[in-house]
């Protein structure tokens, strides 16, 4: 088990998804950034769709109540084990009354906390992911105890280290492919997507990142259609949103692009105020 003693800004457990669920309206949800979530479960030799703690920002403060390894990857929070700074994309061995706490964020936005075994909440629609429709509760909670694997086990401590390619988390350059209502867009209207910098809107969270600046629409909607995380919608006043995992499933905005699964992933690090471009595939 692990007792919350902090929870944190918004700190959720995912895998990598509720997938086969979606005629019925039912969220993909999910790590935001896959493959830090991957990066993560795979160091540890945890299965790729093992349970992780999903941090936002702010990180939580965890007490372990039962000896365990744990990797954490993706944005860095400056993690520590009993005060005692530890780094990403490397695994630690934690003893029963040790406490995980993070300071200061330095990159990126989320951070990945995965342990042997992986989290062990309630499984629901073949996914152990929360969502505030879905599951009981949509964070973690102060007080609570996150149950993991009670694992004895004799660990020794490596000193290689594997490198690992991060440099996503910084990348502002979002690879896209043309939505189905692309088209119907100006010629002056393309070049502006294609072209401009945008800026990261106090309005972002799971479900979607609104952009800043806007593109004057003429476009009318459309008969409500599928859509997906990293589907930027065209909104009638020229808001661009841009879904992420925990979108719904059909809408009547304009779909103008489509994210890359790459793109999804490091626009779930960006921050607000921070800038970007699309570029076409």
């Amino acid at each position: 088990m692990i007792n919350v003693l902090q929870k944190g800004f918004y700190s959720t457990i995912q895998d990598l998804g509720r997938f086969g669920y979606q005629d019925y309206g039912v969220p993909y949800s999910g790590a935001l950034d896959k493959q830090a979530a991957i990066v993560a479960n795979t160091l540890l030799g945890n299965h790729e769709n093992d349970a992780v703690l999903e941090i936002t920002m702010t990180g939580p403060k965890l007490k372990f109540e039962c000896d365990t390894l744990i990797c954490l990857s993706g944005a860095n929070m400056n993690p520590q084990i009993n005060k005692q700074l530890i780094k990403n994309n490397k695994v630690f061995k934690v003893n029963k009354n040790d406490v995980l706490s993070f300071g200061k964020l330095d990159s990126g936005f989320r951070c990945y906390l995965a342990v042997l075994g992986g989290f062990k909440s309630e499984e629901i629609m073949n996914s152990r992911s929360m969502y505030h429709k879905i599951t009981q509760q949509s964070t973690i909670k102060k007080g609570e105890n996150l149950t993991i694997e009670n694992t004895t086990f004799n660990y020794k401590t490596h000193h290689s280290n594997l490198r690992v390619n991060m440099s996503y988390i910084g990348k502002s350059t979002l690879e896209v492919y043309q939505g189905p209502e692309f088209k119907y867009l100006s010629a002056s209207n393309q070049e502006l997507l294609l072209r401009s910098n945008f800026t990261i809107s106090k309005f972002n969270n799971r479900m979607a990142y609104q952009l800043e600046e806007s593109l004057a629409n003429k476009l009318d909607s459309i008969i409500t259609s599928p859509v997906l995380p990293g589907t930027v919608q065209l909104t009638p006043s020229g808001k661009l949103i841009i879904l992420m995992k925990d979108c719904q499933t059909t809408g009547g905005y304009p779909r103008v692009l489509q994210l890359s699964e790459s793109a999804i992933q490091s626009l779930a690090q960006k921050l607000t105020g921070d800038k970007l471009q699309f570029k076409c595939l």
